[in-house]
This record gives C-alpha cells, structure tokens and sequence, in this order.
C-alpha cells in the first residue's frame, strides 16, 4: 500500500518514536513530483526570499504561491522562482486567498513584524503549518495569542532564530555547561548597527505604484506614505518594530536564556533610552539604550548604539559572559575564551555559517515526523520576544523599575500596561483562540 505526502504528514506523529539521523546529517531524497511539500511565501522582500530559496533548496519542496502587496516585488520574484523551480506557482497580494488553498501544507510569513500576529493565527486556524521571522509578534499580548494558537490548532511552527540550529552556538552551551568558566555572574549584550538610525528626515510622499499601503499598514494606525516607514527601515517605527532590541535582540537575548534553561519572567526590569547619537534623526525607536534583566543569580544586560559599527572585543555585536575563571565572547563568527590569569586554557570555536539550511531542513523534518518540538518552537521563541519587548516597554517608561506577571498579564505600574497590547485599525480584528 502506498501513501500520500499529504496523508504522511497527517498521521506520521503517531509513529514518530523510532531513531532519526540528526537533522544537519541527514541528506534530502529525491522524491515524486506528488510526494511535494507545497509552502507559500507571504512577504517576499529580503529574509522572505532567503527563507525561501533554502526550502528551495530541498527536492522535497515546490513553491506553490507567492504573496506581497507590492507588485513590482511580486513580478520580480515570480521571475527569480521561474529560473529556479518549473513546477507552476500562483501570485497573490491578499494572504487569505494563500490559506484558502488547501494544497498548501506550509506558509512562510516574512512581512514586517505588526502583520506575523494575524497572518500566524490565521495560518494555523486554516491547518498550515508555519515557518514565521522573528519576533513573531510585535507586542506581548501578540507573542501570547500566537502561542495560544500554536497549542491549539496543533501547528508545527519554526521561528526565524537560526542560531538555535547552529553548531557554534550548540558547542558554546555546551561548553558553558562544563562548569569551566565557574559562576557566571552577567552576561552583557551589546549590539551597534548603523542601519538602525535614520540620520536624514524624508518628507511624505505619494504612495509608489502597485503597491497597496492601505493593506501594508494593516491592524498599525492610518498614516501618510513615507519611504523611511516602509521598505527597509519600517522596524525603527513603534507601530511596525521595535528596533534593535526586537531586531537583533531576540537572537542574542535567545542564547543567553538558552543557556539557562530560562522558562520565566526577569524578577525586575530597568531601561533607559534615548535618540542621543542622532537627535534629529526620523527614528523613534532608541539609537542609545541601555536595559538591565535581574535574574535569579546573574545579570543580563543589553545595549544598543544605532548608527555606529564598532564596539568591544573588535566585534560590533556579541554576548559576553563574565565567570570567575575567564570571559567568554561570542558573535555568529566565533566564540572565545579570555582566561583570568591561568584558571583555564584559552579557546576559539569558529563557525561553519551552515544553521540557517539546517534550520529549514528541521522544520520539514518535524513536519513528516509530526513533532511539534522544532528546533525554535514557538515557545521558545515566545520568550525571548517578550524579554525584548519588556526592554522596550521599560525604556520608553523613563527608567522606572518594571515587574511583569506573566499569568495576570500586567505591570507592577499601571501604566505600562498600555504597552502590552496594541489597538489594531478596523477592519482587522486582535484575534482570539
């Protein structure tokens, strides 16, 4: 007896339980044009495309839509896809139209941050399983929703944080949990980017051709067309983004909380911010921010400087964690370690850049397998939202000393509650599971 893909995918967790080869060693089969992984990408600017050519890069995967409310970039890559794939795919500037197609076992959802909420719960009411960028929602009362509708319409979800499908960083916990470096009393965080300060003011502008802004901004408040608001540099605006700290910040902050094993809440939060690099510049989200998380036996710290390339360690970005035998630094190129006098040897691991195939190839794994436990499940990847959505949350409240409870949803100040959750523009809708 033979069967379906589509049937595999169905009923493959119920026999889930025997030995698999480990995702990065397992190579992709050849298989029938029947047999095919239908996805979809919804959003097809740069993380969008690059999430796609590596499913692409499977036999075992055919792209069957596109979707983006910009045309010229939908044409383009229609185009790009057709050198790439023969099978027939369909356009789209309407995403439920995409989940209408009950073809399609998988979507990929790369648009900016405000939209991953609505076009995720959606995606897993229609029976898609989802591959989201991070963060995956841009407010804690969204990244709670996306969970509640993961659990229950019983979704394989991979989150866009690559690094949890990285050798180097898997043999950095690896090494932290050794016990070498003794206790660990901080992990510092710091991140400089000139992309995440606008320096220029740019006058609103008539909306480009073929584009659907009305659509773009979605569940954000009605504004006029700006091109600092919209391609590229939407995320440094509070109604898409939220800066470096949502940006980058959930990559780092994800592996300091991995290597913890950190399932809850920080036990207080303090954060400054300020636009003191580039005063004039159209970005509100904080070229200068400093945020500090107590934990229950360290300190994790974050800062960000906008508009500058350079910081510790000849590194721009990276953690730093502080033992009592040596330091410990790491970024996607390396990881070292500096010994304090000559408790422990020196060491650098350098990386192999394979985690983002690897993390493509996980999720498609988990999906024949019917194992939700991805290698950044939306749990997971819950978190370190959250913490960097509490960094923001506390800056933007000058300073004041912030507590979260995470099963009454509020602050300890009222006032920073207004912060949890946003007001979406009608028609759309804040879901509800």
């Amino acid at each position: 007896m033979t069967i379906s893909r589509r049937s595999f995918l169905k009923t493959s967790s119920a026999i889930a339980a025997g030995i698999a080869m480990p995702t990065y060693l397992r190579s992709t089969t050849t298989v029938s044009a029947n047999d095919k992984i239908n996805v979809a990408l919804i959003g097809c600017r740069s993380m969008g495309w690059g999430n796609l050519s590596s499913f692409l890069q499977s036999e075992e995967v055919r792209c069957a839509a596109l979707c983006d409310v910009d045309q010229s970039l939908l044409d383009s890559r229609a185009k790009e896809l057709s050198a790439i794939q023969t099978a027939k795919f369909d356009l789209y500037n309407d995403y439920r139209k995409v989940l209408d197609r009950k073809d399609i076992d998988a979507v990929i959802i790369a648009t900016p941050d405000h939209w991953h909420c609505l076009q995720f719960v959606d995606a897993c009411k229609a029976g898609k399983d989802v591959y989201v960028e991070k963060p995956i929602g841009n407010s804690i009362a969204e990244c709670d929703v996306m969970v509640d509708a993961a659990k229950k319409y019983n979704r394989i979800v991979q989150v866009g944080q690559q690094q949890r499908s990285a050798r180097l960083w898997k043999d950095m916990i690896d090494y932290l949990d050794t016990g070498l470096m003794g206790e660990i009393s901080r992990v510092h965080i710091f991140c400089n980017f000139n992309y995440a300060a606008i320096k220029d003011t740019v006058s609103d502008s008539e909306v480009p051709n073929g584009v659907d802004y009305d659509t773009w901004l979605g569940p954000a408040p009605k504004r006029a067309f700006n091109t600092k608001r919209f391609h590229g540099s939407w995320r440094m605006f509070w109604d898409y983004g939220g800066g470096l700290m949502t940006d980058w910040g959930v990559h780092l902050l994800d592996m300091a909380l991995w290597w913890k094993k950190q399932t809850a809440m920080p036990r207080s939060i303090q954060a400054v911010g300020a636009n003191n690099l580039f005063p004039e510049g159209m970005h509100e989200t904080f070229d200068t921010l400093s945020v500090m998380y107590q934990l229950d036996d360290h300190l994790l710290s974050w800062e960000n400087n906008a508009g500058i390339e350079s910081g510790p360690y000849g590194k721009n970005y990276g953690l730093i964690f502080t033992g009592k035998n040596g330091t410990l630094v790491a970024d996607r190129n390396d990881w070292q370690v500096y010994p304090e006098g000559e408790k422990i040897p020196a060491k650098i691991v350098t990386a192999d850049h394979k985690e983002h195939r690897a993390h493509v190839l996980n999720f498609l794994d988990c999906m024949k397998r019917g194992d939700r436990n991805t290698a950044c499940n939306i749990e997971t990847a819950s978190l370190s939202a959250k913490y960097a959505h509490l960094g923001n949350i506390a800056a933007r409240m000058n300073g004041v000393s912030l507590k979260y409870d995470n099963e009454r949803k509020s602050f300890n100040v009222t006032s920073a509650n207004k912060y949890l959750k946003p007001t979406y523009r009608e028609p759309w809708v804040f879901p509800k599971i």
